[in-house]
C-alpha cells in the first residue's frame, strides 16, 4: 500500500540486520556472476551464424541480431532488478516465483512457469548442442568404421515425417539429459550454480577471446586508445570473473552444509 512498509536503501539489505557484512560482501559478488551468465552467449554465436543464410552477410546479420538481443535482455534483467526492488525492498527473493512462501495468484504463478518452460525448452537446445556435436563428431573420427557411430535409421512419424535415428546419439544425448536433470535435482542452489557458470565461462568466452580476435584482426596498434580501452575492459571483467567465482563456490558450500538432497 505505497510502498511505505518496505525497507529501501541505496546499498540495499542492512549489514548487521538482515545479513552479515561478510555475507553481503559474497552475495554482492554472486550476484555479479548471475549478471555475467545474462551475457554469456559467445559459446553458441558461431553456431548459430552457421545456420543463417549467405545474404544478407551472416556476421552482419549476427551483428543485428546481438545488438537487438542485448538490449532487450537488458531491459528485462534491469525490470525486473528495479520493479523487483521497488516492490519488495530489501526483502526481495532470488526468486519471484517461489520466494515468498506462498503462490497466489495460481494463475499468475503458472503462467510465469510455463513461460519460463518455454524458455528453458529453446535455451538447453541451443547451449547443448554443440555438447552433443564435439562428442558424436570425436566419436566418429575416434570409430570411422563403426555402424554404432556412422548408421542411421529411418523411421517415419505420422504427421511429422522421417526422422533419421543414429543408436549412439540417441544413447549419448539421453544419459546427458539425464544427468544434467539429475544434477540440477540434487543441486537446487540457483543463484549459486547459476553465479558459478556465469563467471567461469563469461570471461574467457565473452571478454578475452572476442576482444583479442579483434585486436588482431583489426591490427589495432598497441598502446593506442582503442587498444588500451580494451585491455581495460579485459581487466576489469578478469576481476569480476574472479570474484564471483570465489562468491559463488563459497555459496554452493554454505547451502551444502545445510541441504539434505531428496
Amino acid at each position: 500500500e505505497g510502498g511505505h512498509h518496505l525497507e529501501t536503501g541505496l546499498t540495499g539489505v542492512v549489514v548487521g540486520v538482515d545479513v552479515t557484512g561478510s555475507n553481503k560482501i559474497w552475495n554482492t559478488f554472486q550476484a555479479l556472476g548471475n549478471i555475467a551468465f545474462a551475457y554469456a552467449f559467445s559459446m553458441v554465436i558461431l553456431e548459430i551464424q552457421d545456420t543463417l543464410k549467405s545474404s544478407p552477410p551472416e556476421n552482419k546479420a549476427m551483428k543485428k541480431a546481438s545488438l537487438v538481443g542485448i538490449l532487450v535482455t537488458t531491459f528485462f534483467y534491469a525490470l525486473c532488478g528495479l520493479v523487483g526492488y521497488a516492490a519488495f525492498g530489501n526483502k526481495a527473493p532470488g526468486n519471484f516465483l517461489t520466494g515468498f512462501g506462498f503462490y497466489e495468484p495460481f494463475w499468475l504463478v503458472d503462467i510465469g512457469n510455463l513461460f519460463i518452460i518455454i524458455h528453458l525448452a529453446g535455451a538447453y537446445q541451443v547451449f547443448a548442442q554443440p555438447v552433443f556435436s564435439l562428442v558424436e563428431n570425436w566419436g566418429i573420427k575416434k570409430w570411422p568404421q563403426s555402424k554404432l557411430m556412422i548408421k542411421e535409421y529411418n523411421i517415419r512419424i505420422p504427421l511429422v515425417g522421417i526422422w533419421r535415428m543414429n543408436i549412439f546419439r540417441l544413447i549419448w544425448r539421453t544419459i546427458y539429459v539425464m544427468i544434467t536433470t539429475l544434477m540440477a535435482i540434487i543441486f537446487p542452489f540457483f543463484n549459486s550454480v547459476v553465479g558459478l557458470l556465469g563467471a567461469i565461462t563469461f570471461f574467457p568466452l565473452t571478454v578475452y577471446f572476442p576482444t583479442e580476435m579483434y585486436l588482431t584482426r583489426a591490427k589495432v596498434p598497441k598502446y593506442s586508445s582503442i587498444w588500451i580501452g580494451i585491455k581495460l575492459l579485459s581487466v576489469f571483467c578478469l576481476i569480476v570473473t574472479l570474484v564471483a567465482t570465489v562468491a559463488s563456490v563459497q555459496g554452493i558450500i554454505a547451502e551444502l552444509m545445510i541441504y539434505k538432497p531428496f
